[in-house]
């Protein structure tokens, strides 16, 4: 089947099976390795990618549902050699150890970010609350956002 989709701002146009995931497309047609396997059944989040700026477990989807979307993964976010500011918080705030699930919480974190300016507490740990990890004990992940959330406030 042809599947027509743009991918970090990216025109794609490709053949792939009907039951090809949008997970294994982009990882291994598009060399996008940010977008990690893990549980493959939607459990852990490391799959985590926007669609159309919704967070969507690429493991749970064909690839061809994407028909005419907009996917955007992690390796769209710095520009110009900078960081985005939730990357730069991350790594300032040692939101990450092991680096697996970053990724994912960042793009689970940009999707809030872009519908709320100056979220809170409790609404960041909800829209993170469906990415596992195992090495940080969210904390400083959630201070991390908070952190690009006032960063993000500051500019026009």
């Amino acid at each position: 089947m042809r599947l027509s989709f743009s991918v970090n701002g990216d025109d794609q146009d490709l053949e792939v099976e009907p039951r090809e995931l949008l997970l294994d497309v982009l990882r291994r047609r598009l060399d996008l390795t940010s977008v990690h396997a893990a549980c493959e059944q939607g459990s852990c989040g490391t799959c985590t990618v926007l669609v159309d700026g919704v967070a969507v477990r690429s493991c749970l989807l064909f690839a061809i549902q994407l028909q005419g979307r907009e996917v955007r993964t992690v390796e769209d976010l710095a520009a110009d050699g900078e960081l985005h500011p939730l990357q730069r918080a991350f790594s300032e705030h040692h939101a990450l150890q092991c680096g697996f699930c970053t990724p994912a919480m960042v793009l689970s974190a940009l999707e809030l970010l872009e519908l709320s300016r100056a979220p809170t507490r409790p609404e960041i740990e909800h829209a993170l609350a469906g990415n596992l990890c195992r090495c940080t004990g969210y904390t400083s992940i959630v201070d991390a956002v908070e952190a690009a959330a006032a960063s993000l406030a500051e500019r026009p």
